[in-house]
């Protein structure tokens, strides 16, 4: 069942599921979003980076994660709309192999001038195995509250 705005409280937590992130993933990125940088692409250019192999472009790991958060099913019929993300950093490379998850939490709740909706604030964390943090930030979201009949 989705939550309404009225359903949700300032600290409410939740995790999504795993997903391992491979090389498909960021050829198929690539090829969409048209950004063949040799950090992503080219394992020898890679090999004698910073990073040692290739990495994951960080939109990418943004793509991942609202993909992620989208298969918990909590706000489903009720998200109105991302309107805005804020300090958004990457932390850690995500290496093809890596296991990420996101970790969530209601920072913020308030109402709009419109009764059918109201924002809701979430801190958002990209977490790879070991609990390292390799991106997060803040989401800021348009939920519908609840028809008042």
């Amino acid at each position: 069942m989705a939550l309404y705005f009225e359903d949700v409280e300032v600290g409410f937590r939740f995790e999504t599921p795993r997903r391992t992130v491979t090389e498909a993933d960021l050829v198929a990125f690539a090829d969409v979003s048209g950004d063949f940088n040799p950090l992503h692409m080219d394992a020898d250019f890679a090999a004698d980076s910073i990073y040692g192999e290739r990495i994951a472009h960080g939109a990418l790991v943004l793509s991942l994660a609202t993909g992620l958060r989208q298969r918990v099913g909590l706000f489903d019929g009720t998200l109105m709309g991302l309107l805005e993300i804020r300090r958004w950093r990457f932390e850690a490379p995500v290496l093809i192999g890596d296991t990420i998850r996101v970790a969530n939490e209601v920072t913020e709740l308030r109402p709009t001038s419109k009764p059918d909706r109201g924002i809701m604030v979430q801190r958002v964390d990209v977490l790879k195995q070991g609990d390292t943090v390799a991106a997060g930030g803040e989401f800021v979201m348009l939920l519908r509250r609840r028809p008042h009949i």
